[in-house]
């Protein structure tokens, strides 16, 4: 996990371009989601953290965006993730 504050612009442009960032989140809210999704792009700079995979994500304890990623969603609501 990597927190944004925390990471240059350039780098992050890098990281997303080398394919080592497939995901965004919000740790305050511990939701998780693709990077294009328009509710991750309002979040503030500070709360946003990124993730190689998934499974990062998971582990750390987030679950999936409602918005971008609706059938995890369901999934992890209805207890099956």
């Amino acid at each position: 996990m990597q927190h944004h504050s925390e990471i240059l612009y350039r780098d992050l442009h890098r990281k997303i371009r080398q394919q080592e960032v497939h995901f965004g989140g919000n740790k305050k809210l511990k939701i998780y989601g693709l990077l294009n999704c328009k509710s991750g792009k309002r979040m503030k700079r500070e709360n946003r953290v990124f993730f190689s995979t998934e499974k990062e994500a998971i582990e750390n304890g987030f679950r999936p965006c409602g918005h971008c990623m609706k059938s995890k969603y369901n999934k992890w609501k209805n207890g099956l993730i």
